[in-house]
């Protein structure tokens, strides 16, 4: 099909709920995906943080086609050696005592935020349900996740939103301490706000709501739904911060191209959702969970993730010497820019017209390419971009 023939099919089809960029992308290998048309691009996207061992990896399609051979999907009323294996190495990687597996983030941390309103019911009873989370956060698109968004933008059309949540200045320790009160069960954060405009908390932010929610008995619970899976140079972003959450949520990168959430959670927890409390028919599938446990036993080596880290410094350092950047924001290879000139959006489509995909988040341009992109394909991107840059 050509793609005006696909882009025909889509408009009459399907919901129009994306604004696309102008192709059709049908096949790719490593950090290069291919267009109906033949065209090459660059991706500095890796479907927003997903593909994060690139297109068609031979170690990942090799693990994915022979789980699909021997069996695709079964119900979780039976055992999953494969489903187990993910969940043990997640364990491990963080220390932590079970796992609840999902579809995506938004169902991860739905999950968490029925952990921490469960865990204070049956601690404390009624009336302590609710949770903070902080302004400009990003937690999904459920009606329940919208709601612990903290962006008026998404607060709107779906009426009535979940009750029961709050939202904090990001690094303003004093608000967060007015708002801590008998009523709240969690605290629930990006450490990264992704969606948000790739803004880091600050380590002072971090440290004041690790050490009040201990005092308090409240719940610490980190979203790394796209901070997570060695994204930001250590397999979690937490780990950057010297702390150690009683929740967690993980999505995105984890599957490698196939949809599949976690939330995991501290040892004091592992008991709180019983048979019945909660469930889900896909979750946990047996192909997304051998895609996942490729993932888990590749990127979070130490020699991997100091490629990671080295990446992400190199890409830095490229686009610190280029044409309308004012401020480059992140950690390893999660990467915003700020433009001089405030023109993300048109920057990034006429990247695309050039070979390159990109993304953007509120009026920057974002960078997730896949952790093991070549050298090679780096500097052919950021080639293209500093191009861009330079002439818009």
């Amino acid at each position: 099909m050509t793609f005006e023939e696909i882009k025909h099919d889509e408009e009459q089809y399907m919901m129009h709920t994306y604004g696309r960029f102008q192709t059709a992308l049908v096949s790719g290998k490593g950090a290069t995906a291919q267009d109906a048309e033949g065209r090459e691009y660059i991706d500095f996207t890796s479907g927003i943080g997903v593909n994060c061992l690139g297109y068609s990896d031979e170690g990942w399609v090799k693990a994915v086609s022979q789980q699909a051979a021997a069996i695709q999907h079964i119900s979780n009323l039976y055992y999953s050696p494969v489903q187990t294996a993910v969940a043990g190495k997640l364990c491990k990687l963080t220390g932590m005592d079970k796992v609840f597996l999902c579809n995506s983030g938004a169902e991860a941390n739905e999950c968490a935020i029925k952990i921490a309103r469960k865990y204070s019911f049956d601690r404390y009873g009624k009336g302590r349900q609710k949770i903070l989370t902080l302004m400009n956060s990003f937690h999904g698109r459920t009606v329940t996740t919208l709601a612990a968004t903290g962006q008026d933008v998404f607060h709107n059309y779906f009426f009535p939103f979940t009750e029961g949540f709050d939202y904090v200045q990001a690094n303003n320790i004093s608000d967060l301490e007015q708002k801590l009160g008998e009523d709240v069960c969690a605290v629930f954060m990006e450490l990264i706000q992704g969606e948000g405009g790739v803004m880091p908390l600050s380590q002072e932010f971090v440290d004041a709501a690790a050490r009040l929610c201990r005092e308090k008995d409240i719940l610490l619970m980190i979203d790394e739904v796209q901070t997570g899976i060695s994204r930001t140079g250590t397999v979690f972003c937490y780990e950057q911060y010297g702390i150690q959450p009683d929740v967690v949520t993980s999505a995105k990168g984890l599957g490698g191209g196939l949809p599949i959430g976690a939330c995991i959670c501290q040892e004091k927890l592992s008991e709180v959702l019983t048979a019945g409390t909660h469930g889900t028919t896909f979750g946990g599938n047996p192909v997304a969970c051998a895609g996942a446990r490729e993932v888990l036993d590749r990127v979070t080596t130490e020699e991997f993730l100091e490629e990671v880290r080295h990446k992400g410094a190199y890409i830095r350092e490229k686009l610190s010497a280029m044409a309308n950047v004012s401020e480059i924001r992140g950690k390893g290879m999660m990467i915003g820019i700020v433009t001089c000139q405030d023109n993300a959006k048109a920057v990034a489509a006429a990247c695309v017209e050039k070979g390159l995909l990109i993304l953007t988040a509120k009026n920057l341009l974002r960078l997730l390419p896949p952790l093991n992109i070549s050298y090679e394909e780096i500097d052919k991107g950021l080639a293209i971009l500093a191009e861009v840059m330079s002439a818009i």
